[in-house]
């Protein structure tokens, strides 16, 4: 089944005439997402907070609740200012398994003024779960967050 990144972007534009905050806007948007995908086990966002990365809302299992920027997917997502596509978590070079359950991983670097403010991280309980497809319209869907959003 095909995801509609399309729609869920509309979702989203349309939540934002409520209020652009950035807690409301990346709650809702953790839920589009969880609610929109298929076969995840987690969906939401990390935020910048002195110096690292910070577990903001999500769906999904517990999480980590800090990480270091360089240290596992979201870490380099940030490092490298780049979007991270991993078919196989246990593949990737420090790797930080916050949940067993999680076989690949799509992390986005969300910005703000010239810089990151965060990332949306899905999971996946199964290998090679994500795709080109899948990174284009996660991009898209986070382009529209940070039009939308006030970080």
């Amino acid at each position: 089944m095909s995801t509609n990144y399309k729609l869920m972007s509309e979702q989203l534009r349309s939540l934002s005439e409520a209020s652009s905050h950035y807690m409301p806007m990346l709650s809702n948007a953790s839920a589009i997402l969880y609610d929109g995908m298929d076969d995840l086990n987690w969906a939401g966002f990390y935020l910048m907070n002195e110096g690292a990365l910070l577990l903001g809302p999500f769906q999904g299992k517990v999480a980590c609740v800090r990480i270091e920027i360089g240290r596992g997917v979201c870490g380099t997502a940030v490092a490298e200012d780049k979007t991270q596509l991993v078919k196989n978590v246990h593949e990737f070079p420090g790797h930080i398994a916050c949940d067993s359950a999680s076989n690949s991983e799509i992390v986005v670097p969300i910005h703000s003024g010239g810089k990151i403010v965060g990332v949306l991280d899905i999971d996946s309980p199964s290998l090679g779960r994500f795709d080109e497809e899948d990174r284009i319209g996660l991009e898209g869907f986070v382009k529209v967050l940070e039009e939308v959003t006030v970080f």
